[in-house]
């Protein structure tokens, strides 16, 4: 008796009467109508996040977070280069690398692939293929031993393990009498990697730096460039950038950012195609909310026009019925959060259901950047996408409220 009379019937017209189960009924459908958009929200973008955070730390665990290169020649002076570098504060790592396209041959079967010349010394620093390798090691790599270090994916693929010899052969040519012939080179694998992406795991053969220098016609010490590892990566363009100036210009630069800017522009505009689409789903709950009170108003004609009579404001039957359709957009989006949440910190065990469920791979690696489905909760999202739907469920219950509390006792109270 001592809660606002808004409050409190507002709250007694959501219980169940013996006449009303229709309009419980509604009321049930607007909550889970809520509810489930909301949790469809919550672990859509949970993935997504997850998905964008796995494929920008398995495309960094292979490349660096910037690089920097000669204009036109080979960077023959690269030691010099790399020790200025290292000067700048926020560079943690800088090693050399040599990289050009090439195909493999063994068995008969060809594959082509990107040829990447490491210092297996240096490597560690910038990249972290040296904590993904399954068999062998980078320091198998040694000058003038032609190894090659190859992805799981690709092995497999061609029969290849640790010990077996392949032909390499690259795009530039070797002037003879008989014409331009490709340039190749017999290599023996001497370890193989794995860093769950499909675009390393069965495109990327690494070499040692002098032999594929020579294989490329670098020379012995030239090579393509010198890659950074930065103390902050999304800071990357501002600090490559001033890399650059302290070695006196005259060198190209590029940066993660740069060199996947597609990838990373693609997922942000999924992410904002499927909260718009998804959206939808909260923006038909409020409309049941609208449905559901104004049958609630049809059906509470005479209590309103009682409460009128008694003295009721207008301002108050509103806030009766916009109490009791705020109560459903609110237990709506509390029951979608808490169901969202538990789906996102569970997608995998829901993957690995449905899989079985059906009997085949719904992610398959070769179609896919990445085989499994990771989830990244991010507060700020959740709390963005339940303001969003309680906002949606206030704002439906206004004009329901106010055709309430137009309501007239004489008419309501002619035929009682």
């Amino acid at each position: 008796m001592y809660r606002p009379l808004e409050l409190f019937v507002g709250l007694r017209y959501l219980r169940t009467r013996r006449r009303n189960h229709f309009i419980s009924f509604i009321s049930m459908v607007s909550m889970l109508g809520i509810a489930l958009g909301v949790a469809a929200l919550i672990t859509v973008l949970s993935v997504m996040n997850g998905f964008e955070e796995e494929l920008r730390n398995r495309i960094l665990a292979m490349t660096a977070h910037a690089t920097i290169s000669p204009v036109d020649e080979p960077l023959v002076d690269w030691r010099l280069v790399r020790e200025r570098a290292l000067t700048h504060s926020q560079v943690l790592g800088a090693a050399p690398f040599v990289s050009g396209e090439g195909m493999v041959a063994a068995g008969g079967d060809l594959a082509g692939v990107m040829v990447t010349g490491i210092d297996p010394a240096l490597e560690p620093q910038v990249s972290e293929v040296d904590q993904h390798m399954l068999m062998g090691s980078l320091d198998d790599l040694q000058p003038g031993g032609y190894g090659m270090v190859i992805g799981a994916s690709l092995a497999r693929a061609m029969g290849l393990g640790v010990g077996d010899r392949a032909v390499l052969m690259i795009s530039q040519g070797t002037v003879t009498p008989a014409g331009i012939v490709p340039r190749l080179r017999r290599f023996t694998v001497v370890g193989i990697f794995e860093v769950g992406m499909h675009e390393y795991d069965r495109g990327m053969v690494l070499v040692d730096r002098s032999d594929a220098s020579r294989l490329y016609g670098m020379g012995e010490d030239g090579v393509s460039g010198i890659r950074l590892k930065l103390t902050d990566m999304f800071q990357a363009p501002r600090i490559v950038r001033e890399v650059a100036i302290s070695l006196g210009g005259g060198v190209l630069v590029n940066d993660w950012t740069r060199q996947h800017a597609n990838f990373f522009r693609a997922i942000r505009i999924e992410k904002t195609v499927m909260f718009v689409i998804l959206s939808l789903i909260i923006v038909v709950g409020a409309f049941n909310i609208v449905s559901t009170l104004v049958m609630v108003v049809n059906d509470k004609e005479s209590d309103i026009a009682i409460m009128r009579t008694l003295g009721t404001s207008r301002r108050s039957i509103m806030g009766v019925f916009m109490v009791q359709g705020t109560m459903i957009g609110l237990i709506g989006t509390l029951t979608g959060v808490a169901l969202g949440l538990l789906l996102a910190f569970n997608v995998e065990a829901a993957l690995s259901a449905l899989e079985g469920l059906f009997g085949f791979d719904l992610f398959p690696d070769d179609v896919y950047y990445i085989s499994d489905l990771p989830s990244k909760v991010v507060s700020a999202d959740v709390a963005t996408i339940a303001i969003i739907a309680f906002l949606l469920s206030v704002v439906s219950t206004l004009y329901p409220a106010w055709r309430a509390s137009r309501t007239h006792p004489a008419e309501a109270l002619r035929y009682e």
